[in-house]
């Protein structure tokens, strides 16, 4: 199990698309629907469930930093008109 960044590759993602089992799969019809891979690959769908969870993409950083400052602007910004006046 790898944790950390994933290394993204063109190589890979070209074979998985041009995959002989892929075409044969996709022509007769034998595909699941989208979220029904623990049917047909019960170990793969754990493994792949696991791995979303403890790797992040180079490009979430910068956008979670990015979504936690301006929620912490909005907040202050918008800090008195919660307040209630008694």
């Amino acid at each position: 199990m790898r944790f950390g960044y994933r290394a993204h590759s063109l190589k890979k993602r070209i074979a998985a698309r041009t995959s002989h089992k892929r075409n044969i799969r996709r022509n007769f019809g034998l595909k699941a629907p989208r979220g029904m891979g623990f049917i047909t690959y019960p170990k793969l769908a754990a493994y792949d469930r696991i791995y979303r969870g403890t790797t992040t993409g180079c490009i979430t950083i910068p956008q979670r930093l990015l979504f936690f400052l301006v929620l912490a602007r909005y907040a202050f910004y918008h800090y008195d008109s919660k307040i209630i006046h008694c």
